[in-house]
Formats: C-alpha cells, structure tokens, sequence
C-alpha cells in the first residue's frame, strides 16, 4: 500500500492526495521504468555515472510544464557532458513527441509516466485524484544519491530553477 498525503500539492488552491513517500536529500534514487518518445524502455541505471536532473510536470501542454521544460533545454548546453535532463509526465509518448517537436527541444529527454505510474509512486509525486505528476526537480548525482530535491506547493506555480541548476552543478562538479 503506497502512502497517502492528502493536501500535499494543491490544483489551483484545492488541495489534492499524492502518492508515495517523498524523498530526502541523501536518499538512495530509486530506479524507474518510463517510456520514451520512441515506446522503448527508459531506467535511472541507463545514465549511471551521470548527474541527472530529472524534472517533473503535470502536462507539456500546459503553460508553466512547458516554459520548465523549454528553461531546462536551454540551460542544458551550458552543464556539461556529464549531464541528463529528463522531463517526466504522466503525458503518451506520442504527445510528448510532438510537443517536443512543435518545441524544438532536443536537449532533454522526454519521458512518459502514463503506463502504470511507478515514477509517480517511487518519487512520491503522483496526483491520485488528477492521475498526473505533481510538479517537482529532483538532481540525482553520478553514484545515485539524491542531492536535490523541491516539490512545488502548487501545480501552477513555477519550481526554483535557479536552486535546482546550481544543485546540478555542484553534483557536477564534485
């Protein structure tokens, strides 16, 4: 039985149930099974030792998800090799390619929430009364340790980009 943590995140001020634990700073990442834009199988192991900053949205094709998006894809040139950038959502794949294509984003990797929602689950950010993600940034460093973490309050209310680049950096750096 996953935890439940009524009023966690609310959806334009009504407060909404999220399942799974949050996590912590100093966490072990747990791994996780998405989908990317071409349906194959994406886990974190795939970008073992690397640093990722995976960014969660509730749908690209909503105003804040897509301008978090679009922030992360332009900062990505300036963070090194040793860098991923996912977008999860609970989004199909097929939308979340066209979206990146409408976009022109090609430096994050989309990834897709939709087919049983264990991102959701294991990161503590599914929305169980709107079936989406609750907007969060979470920096993962190269040996899997969670150094980043911010759940946003409000679904349509903007992440601290500023705090979660210069996480991402110093996991880089170290």
């Amino acid at each position: 039985m996953s935890v439940e943590r009524f009023g966690a995140v609310t959806f334009k001020g009504q407060p909404q149930t999220v399942l799974g634990k949050p996590l912590q700073v100093g966490d072990k990442a747990p791994d996780f099974t998405l989908v990317a834009n071409d349906l194959s199988t994406v886990t974190l192991q795939d970008s073992a030792g690397k640093v990722r900053l995976i960014s969660v949205v509730p749908s690209l094709d909503t105003g804040i998800c897509d301008a978090q998006t679009r922030r992360f894809n332009q900062e990505a040139a300036n963070l090194g090799e040793n860098v991923m950038i996912f977008t999860v959502s609970a989004d199909l794949p097929f939308a979340q390619k066209r979206w990146c294509g409408a976009a022109g984003v090609d430096q994050v990797q989309t990834l897709s929430d939709h087919r049983d929602m264990s991102f959701g689950l294991a990161y503590g950010t599914y929305v169980k009364e709107l079936r989406l993600e609750q907007r969060a940034i979470f920096v993962v460093d190269a040996n899997n340790r969670v150094t980043y973490v911010e759940y946003v309050p409000e679904i349509a209310q903007h992440p601290d980009y500023e705090a979660a680049l210069t996480a991402v950096r110093a996991a880089a750096a170290a």
